[in-house]
């Protein structure tokens, strides 16, 4: 790899996660989730991944921590390739904060023994002693109190669950974290509490995140650089601030329009861009550019080939052949 390439924490070279969907008798056909995707992360840096719904956000986090199997393409942490490896020794490097705090903590466990689990699995204690004290640690680190080490899950809030799988995450002290849409099960409020704990942390630990959600206020305000995903490509990547003034791509500038702005008066000046046809299936992807039965701009180019990512200055990139 090139001394570019290893100044990387992570790098995602052209990953593919290709679902094989049973539409028939003794038939299956591949729905493409994720279909070339590629990005870097630095360390101590946060990437935003935004996009609608159902189009491959999740799966990318999930597949680049291998809870599902790469069909292609290649991962690399701290400059070696993680691909193929036995994931056991990176799961201390790199770790997950699922999207719902109701489901992905379990029910029968104290929140002592959901934090202190990882730290089991990876020996990193010497006795109890020392794993008590550090699952208090934890606890006090994501703002919940000591008494709350017995009790179990039922007994909390979404956002107290939420910090609760923060500091399970944060257990084996990793580098990089996958926040999968962290705030979107809970209420405003909440939200702005774990956004500000998980900016806080990154200050304090310097762990980089890849930050999946739907909502553009949050991952501007979080991000350091965002990527814009539509059915299971990249279209647009750029620094935060340069994506929200100058979006490039049809289908951000469509996200962007769609963002609610406080002021009536600036908001009723505001044209909304609304997006005509439908999602196309991924099951049945159209010739070209995904985007260009929806795209306003689409021309006979957009049917036959399908845009790369270019860069149009000073890394902003766009795959689209009339931005």
């Amino acid at each position: 790899m090139s001394n570019e390439n290893a100044k990387c924490l992570v790098e995602v070279q052209d990953l593919q996660e290709h679902f094989p969907i049973k539409t028939g008798f003794f038939k299956k056909t591949m729905l493409k989730a994720v279909d070339g995707v590629s990005f870097k992360i630095n360390p101590g840096e946060t990437l935003g991944l935004v996009g609608e719904s159902g189009c491959g956000k999740t799966t990318v986090g999930r597949t680049l921590l291998r809870l599902y199997k790469p069909t292609g393409g290649k991962v690399f942490f701290d400059g070696t390739e993680v691909t193929d490896r036995n994931m056991q020794t990176y799961r201390k490097e790199m770790q997950m904060v699922f999207q719902d705090p109701y489901s992905s903590l379990d029910p029968r466990m104290t929140v002592e023994d959901i934090i202190g689990e990882p730290l089991d699995v990876h020996k990193l204690y010497s006795g109890k002693g020392e794993r008590r004290d550090k699952i208090l640690e934890l606890m006090s680190l994501v703002g919940l109190n000591a008494e709350h080490a017995t009790r179990y899950v039922h007994e909390f809030s979404g956002g107290q669950r939420q910090r609760i799988g923060i500091a399970r995450a944060l257990a084996v002290n990793p580098r990089f974290i996958v926040c999968d849409e962290p705030v979107s099960a809970l209420d405003v409020s909440i939200q702005a509490q774990v956004i500000n704990m998980f900016e806080e942390l990154q200050e304090k630990l310097g762990v980089a995140y890849l930050f999946i959600a739907h909502d553009l206020l949050v991952v501007h305000h979080i991000s350091d650089r965002i990527a814009v995903m539509y059915l299971g490509r990249i279209v647009e990547t750029a620094d935060a601030d340069e994506l929200n003034e100058n979006p490039m791509h049809p289908y951000t500038l469509s996200l962007l329009s769609a963002v609610p702005i406080p002021d009536p008066v600036t908001a009723r000046a505001q044209k909304r861009i609304i997006l005509e046809g439908d999602v196309p299936s991924p099951l049945n992807m159209p010739s070209g550019c995904a985007f260009r039965t929806r795209c306003r701009y689409a021309t006979e180019q957009c049917a036959r080939e399908c845009p790369k990512l270019t860069d149009r200055g000073n890394g902003h990139m766009v795959a689209c052949w009339n931005h």
